[in-house]
Formats: structure tokens, C-alpha cells, sequence
């Protein structure tokens, strides 16, 4: 007699969520997402999903075809600073990765992203329960009792932390622990291409004294940007500009820049502005049957572009070591499951912990002040992309 699919918890209805859940049902459990949103929402601006995410989605049968985005094919880098005005690269690399390899960046509105996902996910037959916050988890030997705000009670086989920089799963395991200030903040929107733009399916970066922005196209006709610029602490919630603010904005340094930057600033819809925060690296992702994974593991800053592509390589080693340790998908044991649990850590921790550093550093990098100190920066920029297309002649010559 066949013994029912192991209920899995899936804690989080974002972005890593729903992929844990694809993941999960195609491998023979039964997981349920609890989201403690009432239902999706319109939060977020855009992200780029890079080669390493996109093979992993790419192992779902028809998933990255449905989640569709728009291709980049090339990274534009630009200097605003007055005493450095000018080009610091134009590079078609991500083109040539989809020629070379059939897969390359594409940009993506969140919302879009995470509607997509749910989409695949209630075409699996995957339960999803809104308005579920975590309040409290109970362990046994062989389960997990999960107490919610409103209510609600629930037993799963196992319980993966999905939920993000403010994350309950993690506050449940490890206690309340504040997430850090990177000192920057962001606001960005949506924008028609500028005109000089169109049919280049651009990611471009401007770089200015204090201050960068950066725009991906999510569409045919729209690009989403964001401003990064040093202040004091701003909440992350993402909170959209009043009319004044928002008139200060369209009105500011960033409207008159060259290269697109300021056409895109004038016409920005759907403004908002948000605090940039990570957390402290983890020592541990899991206690007994309940483990973290993306940001409510390894929260980090966005300015390398790796926030979902990171939490997708967790999805898959995590798949795959179930399918290592648990072959038949049945409830596993605690020590079975903490097996998986560690070697998930030892695996993931030292690269995540590389990200988080790395993109801490990018966002200081992009905010230099000075003049002097900007110029030094965009010298060694030219140099950096010089060496690399002096490196590819090469191989092709």
C-alpha cells in the first residue's frame, strides 16, 4: 500500500516559495505554502534572473517558458559625473552567453515573477493558505506542529523557511534578531524606454558622485529602475512616494542626467523608496526539522543581482539532497533530515556569505563621494572592461 506524500510546510509565498513548492510536488511530496499576505501583491520593482537561477527553474519542464521575462542583451556603463562625463563600457555579453550557452539574463517585474510562479504552482495542485503568519513551531520526533495568527493549526513532516528578511521562521528558531542597516537606501519605479534605448534590451548603469542608477527593461515598452544614494535609515517596507516627495524626485540631480537616466526619472511611475538592509551570517540554517532557506537564511543588498538567483541554488541542492537521503519521498527521520540539513549549510553558507560581502561592497563601490575619489573609480572601471574585451579578442582571433 502505497503510504501518503509527506506534508512539507513551505513558510513564505514569495519568490523562493512557490519555487520550493514546484520542486517538492514534482518530487513527490506534498507541500503546502503558508503566505501571511492575505494574497499576492504588487510589492517589489524588478530583478534580473541570471544564468544560475535560470538553470535551475530550466529543470521544471516549461517553467522558464512561463515565467517568460525579457532577454538582456547588453550591459550599458556610464559615468554622469560632470568632470568625467562619458562611457565606461558597452558590452553585448549577455547576448553572446545566449549564443554561446542558450541561456543569459532576462529582467523581470517581481510582481510578474511571483504571479507566474503561482501560477505553475495551481497548476500542480500545490494548497496555498493567505494570511497565515508564523507565530510559534513545535517539534516531535517525527513531525511539526505550526501555530499561526489567526488560528489556524497545522502538522507537517517538515518545515523550510521561506519568509524573507523579516523572516518568522527565523525569529521562531533563533530569536528575534535585527536586520542591519547597509546605509543605503533606493527608490526606483517604471518608465518608458527612452527613446535612444529602444531595441537594445539594455541593462544600464549610471554613476554619479554619492549616487547610481540602474534600469533593466521588463517589457517590451518599460524599464525599471532604482536610485541607490547614502542616508539615514529608511524601513525596508516598500512604501510609494507622496506627491511632493515624488515632485522633489522628478525635480532632483538624477532628472537631468544624460544617457537615459534622467528621461527615465521624469517619467518614473509606480514610485517608491525602501532601506537596503542584510543580516549577520548564520551559523546554523536548522534546528531538527525546520530549516532556512533565501532570505530568511542569507538576506542580502541587491547590487549584485543575486537575491533570488542565490535562493534558487538553494532550492535545488536542497532538492537534491532529499532525493539523495529520502529516494522514495516518504516522511523522513529527524537524523535523515538533519543529514540533508548539513550538508546544505556546509555547502551553501561559505557562498552566501561570499554574496552578502560582495554585494555590501558593490553598493559602497556605486556610492563613492568625491570627485577625485569617482574619477578613481570610473578609471578603474575602464581599465576592468578593457581587459575583458581585449581577453575576448583574443579568443576569437
Amino acid at each position: 500500500m502505497l503510504l501518503p506524500s509527506p506534508r512539507v510546510a513551505v513558510i513564505g509565498g514569495g519568490i523562493t516559495g512557490p519555487a520550493l513548492a514546484i520542486f517538492l510536488k514534482l518530487k513527490g511530496y506534498e507541500p503546502v505554502i503558508y503566505e501571511r499576505s492575505q494574497a499576492s501583491c504588487e510589492a517589489g520593482l524588478c530583478l534580473g534572473l541570471q544564468p544560475n537561477g535560470l538553470r535551475v527553474l530550466s529543470k521544471v519542464p516549461g517553467l522558464v517558458e512561463h515565467i517568460r521575462g525579457w532577454p538582456v542583451d547588453e550591459y550599458g556603463f556610464y559615468s554622469v559625473l560632470p568632470e568625467d562625463m562619458g562611457v565606461l563600457a558597452e558590452l553585448d555579453q549577455p547576448k553572446q552567453l545566449r549564443l554561446s550557452q542558450g541561456i543569459g539574463p532576462v529582467g523581470i517585474r517581481r510582481s510578474d515573477l511571483q504571479r507566474r510562479l503561482f501560477e505553475f504552482v495551481e497548476s500542480i495542485g500545490v494548497k496555498v493558505q493567505w494570511g497565515c503568519k508564523l507565530e510559534e513551531l513545535e517539534q516531535t520526533e517525527d513531525s511539526v506542529r505550526l501555530r499561526f495568527a489567526n488560528g489556524v493549526e497545522e502538522e507537517a513532516s517538515f518545515v523550510v523557511g521561506c519568509d524573507g528578511l523579516h523572516s518568522n521562521t527565523r525569529s521562531c528558531l533563533f530569536g528575534d534578531q535585527p536586520a542591519d542597516f547597509t546605509g543605503l537606501t533606493q527608490c526606483g519605479g517604471f518608465s518608458p524606454i527612452p527613446e535612444h534605448l529602444r531595441g537594445r534590451s539594455m541593462t544600464m548603469s549610471l554613476y554619479g558622485d554619492g549616487v547610481h542608477l540602474i534600469a533593466v527593461q521588463v517589457d517590451e515598452d518599460t524599464m525599471g529602475w532604482a536610485v541607490t544614494q547614502r542616508e539615514p535609515e529608511a524601513k525596508e517596507a516598500w512604501r510609494a512616494m507622496d506627491d511632493v516627495a515624488l515632485a522633489e524626485l522628478k525635480e532632483s540631480q538624477f532628472s537631468t542626467w544624460d544617457f537615459g537616466g534622467g528621461e527615465l526619472v521624469r517619467n518614473g511611475t509606480h514610485v517608491t523608496k525602501y532601506g537596503l538592509y542584510d543580516r549577520p551570517n548564520l551559523t546554523t540554517w536548522y534546528q531538527g526539522r525546520v530549516v532556512l532557506i533565501g532570505d530568511a537564511a542569507h538576506p542580502t543588498s541587491p547590487h549584485l543581482g543575486q537575491g533570488a538567483n542565490q535562493a534558487f541554488e538553494d532550492v535545488d541542492l536542497l532538492i537534491g539532497l532529499l532525493e539523495k537521503y529520502n529516494p522514495c519521498a516518504q516522511s523522513p527521520s529527524t537524523p535523515t533530515l538533519e543529514t540533508v540539513f548539513t550538508e546544505l549549510e556546509t555547502v551553501r553558507i561559505p557562498r552566501t556569505s561570499k554574496m552578502v560581502r560582495l554585494a555590501r561592497a558593490q553598493g559602497e563601490i556605486r556610492v563613492t563621494q568625491g570627485v577625485e575619489a569617482c574619477k578613481a573609480r570610473n578609471d578603474a572601471y575602464r581599465e576592468k572592461f578593457m581587459k575583458k574585451q581585449l581577453g575576448r579578442a583574443r579568443l576569437e582571433s
